[in-house]
C-alpha cells in the first residue's frame, strides 16, 4: 500500500471517528498530530481531514444529490467517510486523477465496509465524475 493510500486510510479513520463521537475532525485529527501515543500522521492525511472539513456542506449535498435511494444518515459511517473523502479527491485535488479518487475510494470501501459498499461508492462517485468539470467550474 502506498503512503498516499495509508493517508486515505487513516484519514477515512479521523472522519469515521469523529462522525460517530459527533466531534470535530480537524480538532481530533490535531490531538494526534505530534502525539507519541500513536503512529505519526502523515501530511497528505490532514490535507484530506481539512479539505474535507472545508468543504463538508458541499460534499455532503452533492453526495446526498447523487445516492440513489440513500439519504446520508441512512448509509454507514465508514461509506460516509470514504465517500467524503472520494468527492473531496475528485472535486478538489488537482493533483489526483478523476480515475483514481474513485479507484482508491472503491478500495478503501472493499477494505473496510460491506460487500455492496463498493459497488456503491463507485456508482455514486461515477455519477458525479459524470459533471466533474461543471462543478470544478463553479466552486
Amino acid at each position: 500500500m502506498g503512503a498516499r493510500s495509508k493517508a486515505r486510510k487513516r484519514a477515512v479513520d479521523v472522519l469515521y471517528e469523529a462522525d460517530l463521537r459527533g466531534a470535530d475532525p480537524v480538532t481530533l485529527l490535531a490531538d494526534r498530530v505530534g502525539s507519541t501515543d500513536v503512529p505519526p500522521v502523515n501530511d497528505y492525511t490532514i490535507v484530506l481531514v481539512e479539505g474535507v472539513t472545508a468543504h463538508r456542506a458541499r460534499i455532503d449535498d452533492l453526495i446526498s444529490e447523487h445516492a440513489e435511494g440513500w439519504t446520508l444518515n441512512r448509509m454507514p459511517a465508514v461509506d460516509r467517510a470514504v465517500l467524503r473523502i472520494g468527492l473531496y479527491e475528485l472535486l478538489w485535488a488537482a493533483d489526483v486523477p478523476d480515475a483514481v479518487a474513485i479507484d482508491e475510494a472503491v478500495e478503501l470501501a472493499k477494505g473496510l465496509s460491506t460487500d455492496d459498499s463498493p459497488r456503491f461508492v463507485n456508482g455514486v462517485l461515477g455519477r458525479i465524475a459524470v459533471i466533474a468539470d461543471q462543478l470544478r467550474a463553479v466552486l
